[in-house]
């Protein structure tokens, strides 16, 4: 299992890379059991393959120089996020405003509810997180100490 110690080596060559172009930035590394690296970055206006494709040539190279591990023995998987993955950073939040997304709630008692909400611009982005006012309405028997996680879900796009 990947220590917290190599997560730490490839966010650091990862955050290297991308300072060069700081429109882009870091969003989550992961290693799974057999070597396989994940590395999820964004854009402020969203991020295309081909930057990608570069981005993902240039961490690859870098990890095989730094032997963090041995032998080549891992692979790379470089992506924006996808939509079933939460935001979890402010910049995230900012290039989603006026779309809509969804706030899954999941309950003490493993109960979990969902709502969607239009993401509007507020002082503090992650506010929204703890508003009382989008909690009450979508659910008015809610109580926030009863709540264990919340998660904030990527943009949907709704029919009408």
């Amino acid at each position: 299992m990947a220590t917290e110690t190599t997560i730490g080596h490839i966010e650091q060559l990862v955050d290297g890379i991308l300072a060069e172009e700081p429109e882009y930035f870091r969003v989550q590394v992961k290693i799974k059991p057999t070597n396989n690296i994940k590395v999820y970055i964004d854009g402020d206006n969203g991020i295309t393959i081909e930057k990608c494709v570069r981005f993902n040539r240039r961490l690859y190279k870098l990890i095989e120089e730094s032997t963090i591990f041995p032998e080549g023995d891992f692979s790379l998987e470089l992506s924006s996020p996808g939509v079933d993955e939460p935001l979890k950073m402010k910049r995230q939040y900012a290039k989603n405003i006026g779309r809509f997304i969804e706030i899954v709630f999941i309950l003490l008692n493993g109960i979990t509810n969902c709502c969607v909400i239009a993401l509007l611009p507020l002082p503090e982005v992650a506010s929204i997180i703890i508003s009382s006012s989008a909690i009450s309405s979508s659910f008015p028997s809610l109580m926030l100490p009863s709540l264990k996680t919340i998660s904030i879900k990527r943009p949907m796009f709704l029919a009408y």
